[in-house]
């Protein structure tokens, strides 16, 4: 509404909450800034008063899903004492995030950012190392067995939670993420190395 007061940032936040949602779309179309700005019923122009470009909007939704994510896995990490606890505790809330906010996933799995800076791709991939080796340390912690193959197992977890994002994504949102992931974790957790 024209003549609204608004708080400091609540604009910004506003555009990013309204990108997400356009993520969320099953079958999503190439996000114009034109589109954006019609959905959040501002002019492109007010869009760039926000944000410098379309990149810098997208990072502003990598800043969140990082906040969250790594806030969620340092309280993970200091609440429950086994090591091995905290690896599961860890997927399931990197699953439930994506089940909550299928925009974001489109983000997390890089489909949102084809066509755009291939500096978000990266940064997504640094995203993706950094849980990797959160994983990483909390089975080097876990004991001498899971220590031991720690490197191999925190990489196959992290491409187990990926492909669900994946198939998350790819489904129109509609293959829940979370699925059997216990049995399956507990299956890799809990298996003896050959």
């Amino acid at each position: 509404m024209e003549g609204e007061v608004r708080k400091p940032g609540e604009r910004r936040v506003q555009i990013l909450q309204t990108l997400a949602a356009m993520l969320q779309e099953p079958q999503p179309e190439k996000i114009t800034t034109a589109a954006l700005a019609a959905r959040v019923g501002v002019s492109e122009a007010a869009l760039y008063r926000h944000f410098s470009s379309k990149a810098q909007m997208y990072e502003g939704l990598i800043e969140f899903i990082e906040q969250t994510l790594f806030g969620l896995i340092a309280r993970i990490t200091a609440d429950i004492p086994s090591p091995a606890a905290q690896v599961k505790a860890i997927l399931g809330m990197l699953l439930n995030f994506a089940a909550k906010n299928p925009g974001m996933t489109r983000v997390l799995i890089g489909d949102a950012l084809v066509h755009e800076n291939e500096r978000l791709q990266k940064r997504i991939n640094q995203l993706h190392d950094r849980i990797e080796a959160q994983l990483r340390q909390c089975l080097r912690l876990a004991g001498d067995e899971l220590a031991e193959r720690s490197a191999p197992l925190a990489n196959l977890l992290q491409c187990v939670v990926v492909g669900r994002w994946h198939q998350f994504a790819k489904s129109g949102f509609t293959r829940a993420p979370g699925g059997d992931i216990d049995l399956l974790l507990s299956r890799l957790l809990d298996a003896h190395p050959a």
